[in-house]
C-alpha cells in the first residue's frame, strides 16, 4: 500500500460475549452461554461508555479527523462506530471482510470445552499453532490475513492521500500490525503473548516515502482518562481457543 497517508484501528467496545465468555472460562464451563449468533453479540453497557470515549477523542480538535471509516458489519462493531461517530461528519461503509473470525465447529465452546469434547482439534491446534490451525467450518488467522489483504489494497486503490480508519475486532488488528510492519509468525505470535487487544483501544500507523511508521499500538489512554469507564482486554469469544 502506498496511496494512503494513514490508518488507524479500533476494536469495538466490550461486548456482552465478551463478558460471557470471562464468565464461563472463570466457572469452568464448557460452554459460552451466548443466546445470540456471534454477529448478533452487542455491546455491553461499558462498551457503549468506551465507544463514547473513542468519540470525545475523535472529536478533540489535536485528532486529525479520518477521511472514511471502515466498519465490520458485526453488531458490535456497528454499534462501535455508530457511538463513536456521532456527531462527526464521516463517511462510513461497512464491509464484510472486516468480520471478526470464524470459528466453525469451536463456536461457543470455551477452553475447557474443546478439550473436553474435541480432544482432537485441541490436539490439532496446538501442532499446527494459532496462525495456520484452521478448525472445520472456520478459519486460520491466515486465512483473516487474505481477506484483509484485500480490502486494504482496494481501499488503497480508492482513498489515494486520505486518513482511514477501521473498526474491528481483536484479530484485525494484529494482522494489521503483521502487514504494516511486516512481521514474521514468530514475531506476530510473540506480540499476541504479550498484547490482548484491549476493548475500543486505538492503534494507527502513518505512510512514509519508504514505509509504514507506527503511532499508537493497543493504546488506551483516552479510556484511562474517561470518568465513565476504564479499559477491558477480554478477548473476542473462542478467540483464545485457536
Amino acid at each position: 500500500m502506498r496511496h494512503l497517508s494513514w490508518i488507524g484501528i479500533i476494536r469495538h467496545g466490550e461486548s456482552t460475549g465478551n463478558v460471557a465468555a470471562t464468565r464461563a472460562e472463570t466457572n469452568g464451563a464448557e460452554i459460552i452461554d451466548i443466546v445470540e449468533r456471534d454477529a448478533d453479540v452487542p455491546l455491553s453497557d461499558t462498551g457503549e461508555q468506551q465507544a463514547e470515549a473513542v468519540g470525545r477523542w475523535l472529536a478533540d480538535p489535536s485528532t486529525p479527523r479520518p477521511d472514511l471509516v471502515v466498519a465490520s458489519p458485526y453488531l458490535r462493531t456497528r454499534q462501535t462506530a455508530e457511538i463513536a461517530l456521532q456527531g462527526l461528519d464521516v463517511p462510513r461503509v461497512i464491509d464484510e471482510r472486516l468480520r471478526d473470525r470464524e470459528l466453525g465447529v469451536l463456536d461457543r465452546l470455551t477452553t475447557a470445552g474443546v478439550a473436553a469434547r474435541m480432544p482432537e482439534e485441541s490436539r490439532r491446534r496446538s501442532h499446527l499453532g494459532k496462525f495456520y490451525y484452521r478448525p472445520p467450518g472456520g478459519e486460520s488467522w491466515a486465512d483473516v490475513l487474505l481477506r484483509l489483504r484485500a480490502l486494504l489494497r482496494d481501499t488503497d486503490d480508492d482513498h489515494p492521500g486520505k486518513r482511514v480508519l477501521l473498526v474491528a475486532h481483536d484479530a484485525s488488528v494484529s494482522m494489521l500490525r503483521y502487514i504494516l510492519e511486516v512481521m514474521d509468525e514468530r514475531t506476530l505470535m510473540e506480540s499476541a503473548r504479550q498484547d490482548t487487544i484491549a476493548n475500543c483501544s486505538i492503534s494507527s500507523w502513518s505512510r512514509t516515502d519508504t514505509e509504514w511508521k507506527p503511532e499508537l499500538f493497543n493504546d488506551v489512554t483516552h479510556l484511562e482518562q474517561a470518568p465513565d469507564t476504564h479499559a477491558t482486554t477480554q478477548e473476542d469469544v473462542d478467540a483464545d481457543l485457536a
